[in-house]
């Protein structure tokens, strides 16, 4: 079996709460698709109050609009061969729904089954310097405890720099105008490297199996 033709699972979780890393997300899940993988576009639950919610009509607009896309599960996790997440910055870290799902994760953590998954992060602030690295940074802290297999962008494309040069991950200034072109080819960059490493993992996993039962 080549690269080609190992068919990957690919959890596509983010958090949106005016449509930028949903639009993000969605992005990187058609792209994924296209790519031959079996793809869950995920949402993280809102923790948010509806007090809140309801005080910004872009807000209250979004969880109507994506209504009908599920909520990441513990079994999306253990299901997926690569997990990419997409969420905010907020005051230089994820979002706190964001950060609420991933404290759950502690049963699959203890029992390994987080482990040697092939992981990327993208994330959105409202002007360029607004922590998008340390938003980045930390979520990849928070996988290296996982055990998961990092797979940054890194400066492996033109589009990167398109994009504003950033090597951990995506990172789009939320201007209320949608995602750019050069930031939808950075997506589309990142997560075609995502999958192509997480093939070759595939691949050498089924060859090691291959070996160990012919000895």
């Amino acid at each position: 079996m080549n690269q080609q033709t190992i068919q990957p699972k690919i959890a596509v979780i983010y958090y949106s709460s005016t449509g930028t890393n949903h639009t993000m997300a969605s992005i990187a899940a058609e792209a994924a698709r296209e790519l031959n993988a079996e793809v869950r576009l995920l949402k993280v639950p809102e923790t948010a109050p509806e007090q809140a919610i309801n005080s910004r009509p872009e807000w209250r607009a979004l969880i109507d609009q994506t209504r009908d896309i599920p909520e990441v599960t513990l079994p999306d996790l253990e299901w997926a061969d690569a997990l990419l997440f997409s969420t905010p910055t907020r005051y230089g870290g994820a979002a706190s729904q964001m950060r609420a799902f991933i404290d759950t994760t502690g049963p699959l953590w203890g029992s390994g089954k987080l482990a040697n998954k092939t992981v990327s992060v993208m994330t959105s602030a409202q002007n360029p310097n607004g922590g998008q690295e340390t938003t980045l940074q930390t979520m990849y802290i928070t996988l290296m405890h996982w055990g998961t297999i990092l797979v940054p962008p890194g400066y492996t494309d033109q589009s990167i720099f398109a994009a504003g040069g950033n090597p951990y991950g995506t990172s789009v200034t939320a201007t209320g105008q949608g995602v750019d072109d050069a930031s939808k080819q950075a997506i589309v960059h990142q997560t075609r490297r995502l999958l192509e490493v997480t093939r070759c993992c595939l691949l050498g996993r089924q060859a090691m199996q291959e070996e160990k039962a012919r000895d």
